[in-house]
């Protein structure tokens, strides 16, 4: 799930980014063109039993990601504001600042 809150007269974009309910997980983390899709960057805090973390991106572009779980499998957000194909044969979810 995504939550999108504008900051600094809408130069910022602070995008909260929850990890879709029914997804087991102790750890988890959103990778994507923000952070070169690094998994330590970004990692989940569990916030009210969700895990979840807040990026303050810049407006006015589009960012690939896709989340990332312990068990090494890479979901999408089911309210991604759209999806793109990747290379290796499935879609990134796009969140739009």
């Amino acid at each position: 799930m995504l939550k999108k809150q504008y900051r600094n007269n809408r130069r910022i974009c602070a995008v909260t980014f929850t990890l879709p309910e029914g997804i087991q997980a102790k750890t988890a983390c959103v990778v994507g063109d923000f952070n070169g899709w690094n998994p330590t960057s970004h990692v989940f805090r569990r916030i009210k039993g969700a895990h979840q973390v807040t990026i303050d991106l810049e407006t006015g572009k589009q960012y690939d990601f896709r989340y990332l779980v312990d068990t090494g499998d890479y979901f999408n957000d089911e309210r991604a504001d759209r999806y793109v194909p990747n290379p290796f044969g499935t879609d990134n979810s796009v969140v739009e600042t």
